[in-house]
């Protein structure tokens, strides 16, 4: 059997026109039409009946089509196993998220990897806040969706997979819980929630800088180890907080909403992986981010929009 001949009998199986077939093959429709009269000579009778307005499949056509294309599917299939294989990429993938940047695009990326290399098995890890970089250093899992900016020398940051808009969290009964909107420069007049005391300087000050870009200081305190407790504090009208939109889709508290942060530059997350345990795997995941990322165009962030928490 000729594997193109088969190729292209599939093809025109699903576009029914020679010229669509050809232009998918890359193929002239002159070739096409050679392949399928040479698989019809081997196998002895027409696959398709050919008029000047249509191509249909024969009785016998549907036949072949029903167990070729099976074959060819678990061909397909087995060779791809193989390839991957021989990349190194099969056993298991850890991967460690932020609670915030859970969901979209994170499901998505591991759903289709999990597609792609049946050889290696993802499980997924939610890193705590406050510590954000220990399970990869203890090897506990093999690469991390954080929050940016990452200045470690030990680790290597890939593609930027979500950016979410800046957003001010206080208490549904704050003063500014009243506002549309809110001005950076307004947090010098309230105490701003800092996070805590693990989390990394480079993230601690984009996430609650010391000054706003007018140079004025900004109060900070500590706010608790996990998300829930830091809307805790805010509920409570103690702190506010400069968070991101990503974080309410996934956390709630009643007694806290949020209200778009303009003069903040949107909070983007990462992927990030240890730079000595590298592999086939890792690598993997990372191109197919940047691929999937790359097909979706170009991530922004959507404009913030007031709603209750």
């Amino acid at each position: 059997m000729d594997l193109t001949e088969i190729e292209t009998f599939l093809a025109l199986c699903e576009e029914l026109h020679f010229g669509r077939t050809a232009q998918r093959l890359r193929l002239s429709q002159s070739r096409v039409s050679q392949l399928i009269r040479s698989l019809e000579r081997r196998i002895g009778a027409p696959l398709f009946t050919r008029t000047s307005r249509r191509v249909a499949l024969t009785p016998l056509g549907e036949h072949t089509r029903g167990r070729l294309g099976a074959a060819y599917e678990a061909l397909r299939c087995g060779f791809e196993e193989a390839r991957v294989i021989a990349q190194g990429v099969i056993g298991s993938l850890r991967v460690g998220f932020l609670g915030c940047l859970n969901g979209a695009p994170l499901t998505g990326l591991v759903s289709e990897f999990a597609r792609r290399h049946p050889a290696c098995e993802v499980s997924l890890v939610e890193v705590g806040w406050g510590d954000l970089y220990r399970p990869l250093r203890l090897d506990e899992i093999d690469v991390l969706v954080t929050l940016l900016p990452v200045a470690e020398p030990d680790l290597r940051v890939g593609t930027v997979l979500v950016s979410h808009p800046r957003v001010l969290a206080v208490g549904s009964g704050h003063p500014l819980a009243a506002r549309r909107e809110v001005d950076v420069e307004e947090l010098v007049d309230w105490v701003v929630l800092d996070g805590p005391p693990q989390l990394p300087e480079a993230l601690r000050i984009e996430a609650a800088p010391p000054f706003t870009p007018l140079g004025k200081p900004v109060r900070r305190a500590p706010g608790g180890r996990t998300y829930q407790e830091a809307l805790h504090h805010v509920a409570t009208g103690e702190l506010v907080w400069a968070t991101h939109a990503g974080l309410f889709r996934v956390y709630r508290h009643p007694g806290a909403v949020h209200r778009p942060l303009r003069g903040m530059a949107p909070a983007n997350g990462a992927l990030v992986w240890r730079t000595d345990t590298e592999n086939a795997k890792i690598r993997a995941f990372a191109r197919l981010a940047e691929e999937l990322i790359a097909e979706a165009g170009p991530v922004r962030a959507p404009a913030a929009t007031p709603q209750v928490g």
